[in-house]
């Protein structure tokens, strides 16, 4: 006997409706948070893969950035103790430890935290440039957490008709939501403003009005309250990095030869910064035989 209408109708949508949920993927796991200090943004299957080891260098091998040091070490001190903090942008000469001092300064703050009454635990969350796009759907997984986390992009920086940054903007300060309290935002970046030169200059001669167009697109980095500007370093900052280095690894060659071997090296690269006085290090080590544990 044949199914009434109404009954062969609701089987077929339910048919229908299995199907489509056997081909919807499942919702991503909630992140384990507890599994590491420090975690990567998979955002195409939107996933925080957690790091065990963090590649970084300790905060006192960071030579010649001292004031910006300790700027950086108070704001994220007062974030993790829940006091206000503002969200950083380190900009400047390439090679001089943009990146290293905000991992640095994570561990530093973490460890030195770790066990007081007001600390519920510090996460480094890093968010690949290309991502920036799925900031909204990071920050609805973090709102929930007791944890408090620095997400961090690396070498950010926006060209031609790339529109994301207009994401970035609603992630840090717009949007009905707005940023989660537990989140604060840190970048590095060769340009102050985030955007080339000729990109401003090509919106205010293209646009209606020239001044709108050029103060959205500047107005990204007003969202971020602490700027942090490195420079090239002198001659004897970037000796003291090499020094440094020496005496942290125990490296042992004649002083004279290091400081004219680490002359040579930054003048062959036309570099004086702390990339290349790690590197020099590198090299020196490789020549005697040491490994840099």
């Amino acid at each position: 006997m044949p199914l009434p209408k109404t009954q062969e109708l609701a089987r077929n949508l339910a048919r229908i409706a299995d199907a489509i949920e056997r081909l919807s993927p499942p919702p991503p796991p909630r992140p384990d948070f507890a599994a590491a200090e420090a975690f990567v943004w998979r955002a195409e299957s939107q996933v925080l893969a957690p790091v065990q080891k963090v590649s970084r260098v300790e905060l006192a091998l960071l030579r010649g950035v001292d004031y910006l040091r300790d700027q950086l070490l108070g704001n994220t001190e007062r974030f993790a103790r829940g006091l206000p903090a503002n969200n950083v942008l380190l900009w400047g000469a390439r090679g001089m430890g943009k990146s290293s001092l905000v991992k640095a300064a994570h561990a530093d703050v973490n460890a030195r935290l770790v066990g007081t009454s007001d600390f519920s635990g510090l996460k480094l969350v890093e968010i690949h440039r290309e991502d920036i796009e799925s900031l909204p759907v990071l920050m609805s997984l973090l709102r929930e957490a007791r944890e408090r986390f620095i997400v961090f992009c690396d070498d950010l920086s926006f060209d031609g008709g790339d529109a994301s940054y207009k994401s970035l903007k609603a992630a840090l300060e717009g949007g009905v939501e707005g940023r989660p309290a537990n989140v604060l935002f840190y970048a590095t970046s060769n340009r102050r403003h985030l955007l080339p030169r000729e990109m401003v200059e090509n919106e205010r001669s293209t646009a209606i009005n020239p001044g709108e167009a050029v103060e959205e697109k500047i107005s990204l980095s007003d969202r971020f309250g602490l700027w942090l500007g490195f420079h090239k370093c002198s001659q004897d900052d970037y000796l003291a990095m090499v020094f440094a280095y020496v005496t942290h690894y125990r490296l042992d060659a004649p002083e004279a030869q290091i400081r004219a071997e680490a002359l040579e090296w930054a003048i062959t690269r036309a570099s004086r910064s702390g990339r290349a006085a790690f590197q020099y290090i590198q090299d020196l080590a490789g020549r005697l035989g040491r490994k840099l544990d």
